[in-house]
């Protein structure tokens, strides 16, 4: 389902906080604003805000970069579905979850999450990701070549398994504002 740029009302907003009963997992790029869309989107649902990339490195005591360079993507892959497992499990379920944007493309994290969140796939055009991440140089997989070109491929191998996702969201250039109201609206529709 693809979503238009309507809002919910500060009381609908309240209505659905109230529905929603496990935690909400935002899927997509590196870029698309997973981690900003999602501490906005907790806030409005009053409930806390989880980076799963920041739990890694808590856990790991080691930067994601660090990670990849000593052990490898694989290895990497392992813990972050290990990690995304605990926070969907775990104690308080009811949370904004952001993933690493590699994390919906693994298949039993993918599996675990359709079965026990709500997935919301924040997908966006290469140039929006491209001037995005152009903005920090913490991004491992884009060391390895021209970002443009990394990302476009990314996005063309990963979109099969993003696309499963219930909820597709756009995000643009536009406020972020915008792209919270589209998930809610969204999460709203698909409960």
């Amino acid at each position: 389902m693809e979503l238009d740029d309507s809002t919910l009302s500060a009381a609908e907003i309240e209505a659905l906080a109230r529905r929603i009963d496990r935690p909400v997992v935002l899927v997509g790029m590196m870029g698309v604003g997973k981690t900003s869309i999602g501490r906005k989107l907790a806030a409005l649902l009053h409930v806390p805000f989880v980076d799963a990339d920041e739990e890694i490195e808590q856990a790991a005591q080691m930067t994601i970069s660090e990670i990849f360079a000593q052990f490898g993507e694989e290895y990497f892959r392992d813990g972050e579905r290990r990690v995304i497992a605990r926070l969907i499990d775990g104690p308080g379920t009811r949370r904004v979850i952001a993933t690493g944007g590699g994390a919906f493309v693994n298949p039993e994290t993918r599996a675990l999450i359709l079965d026990k969140a709500i997935a919301v796939w924040l997908d966006s055009d290469v140039e929006v990701l491209v001037e995005r991440v152009g903005r920090k140089d913490t991004r491992p997989l884009l060391r390895q070549g021209d970002p443009r070109e990394i990302l476009t491929r990314l996005k063309a191998e990963r979109e099969p398994a993003y696309a499963q996702a219930p909820i597709h969201v756009k995000s643009g250039f536009g406020p972020q504002s915008r792209t919270v109201g589209k998930v809610l609206k969204g999460i709203s529709e698909w409960l």
